[in-house]
């Protein structure tokens, strides 16, 4: 079964795509995403690979004939893609030279603007899973892309919030937060040239930082050659110094929040930038969604994030020390 089902309490679609039960969990000895497996070139650098287990498709089948005049279904249309980062098995992105991770961001770039060019896609999503602990199955580094027939809910409410902001103030939402943060630079994590990254005031993760552009700017698309390669050196300090905070590999979902496609103009309010969900809140300890954050979106931070952003500030600059042998 693979198809869109309408909840009429959230005004938001739910992907059912239970043949992703089938998917497995490779052994380590065993993996298609690494040269010689047949399944991919025998060379590459970055490579983009169609999802096997899609839940959203180009030939979506017909939905199950569940529908009712108050529960509508849909074809999962879409597109799902699996971004992988390098040939190598083990090379995560925090390990990868910043001119390597650049040939990701080109990658997602070149994919985004592909995928635009379908009117029926909305929104296009890309994001990575990292780490068993957020159910990650395939263990070779890698990000996936979703392209959406619909703008999900998360980024909906987003887009909502910076259009009210932009009415009411004629500024950018997420350009204030950046100037809030980096006035009182007690959560910022780094600053770079083009990039600012910090743990904002109000995030619901003890280590949920944020990237943000400094140029309003909507997507990658917009992004310079200058800004592509910043983005790169950030992406790397940062997850390098999530991996240096408790000297282990650093679980996390991260997100690239940008303008949707094939609708209304957004640019004007709208801002890229890119979220992490971290699920640790020390080494061994998982910061688990309960009752009211899953039934009532009632987030609670067992930490101050001035606390944690200045270990993972410490972190960053850590592992930049290491890298630079200082």
């Amino acid at each position: 079964m693979s198809e869109l089902r309408y909840n009429p309490l959230l005004r938001d679609w739910t992907m059912v795509a239970s043949h992703r039960q089938k998917r497995p969990n490779m052994p380590k000895d065993d993996c298609p995403f690494c040269p010689g497996s047949g399944k991919v070139p025998d060379h590459y650098d970055v490579y983009k690979y169609d999802n096997d287990f899609p839940a959203l498709s180009q030939n979506p089948p017909t939905p199950d004939p569940v529908a009712t005049e108050l529960y509508k279904v849909a074809p999962a249309y879409g597109k799902c893609e699996v971004i992988l980062y390098s040939p190598e098995h083990h090379a995560t992105l925090p390990q990868l030279p910043v001119s390597h991770i650049r040939k990701v961001v080109d990658l997602w770039t070149e994919r985004l603007v592909e995928l635009a060019k379908n009117p029926e896609h909305k929104y296009v999503l890309i994001f990575e899973n990292r780490g068993p602990e957020v159910g990650v199955t395939m263990p070779h580094p890698h990000g996936q892309i979703y392209a959406f027939p619909y703008i999900p809910l998360k980024i909906r409410t987003e887009l909502d919030s910076c259009r009210e902001h932009h009415k009411e103030t004629g500024r950018c939402l997420i350009c204030d937060i950046n100037r809030e943060e980096e006035t009182s630079q007690e959560r910022v994590l780094l600053e770079t040239e083009h990039f600012v990254s910090y743990i904002p005031f109000f995030t619901d993760y003890p280590y949920g930082a944020f990237i943000s552009s400094k140029s309003h700017k909507g997507s990658l698309a917009a992004f310079s050659d200058a800004e592509k390669d910043d983005l790169a050196n950030i992406l790397k300090q940062v997850t390098a110094g999530m991996d240096a905070l408790f000297d282990r590999e650093f679980p996390y979902m991260m997100v690239l929040h940008q303008d949707p496609v094939n609708g209304p103009d957004t640019s004007t309010y709208f801002h890229f930038h890119i979220e992490f969900y971290p699920p640790l809140r020390a080494k061994d300890k998982i910061k688990f969604l309960a009752s009211a954050e899953t039934g009532a979106w009632a987030p609670c931070n067992p930490t101050a994030v001035e606390d944690t952003a200045k270990a993972l500030r410490a972190a960053i600059a850590r592992a930049k020390g290491a890298v630079h042998g200082d």
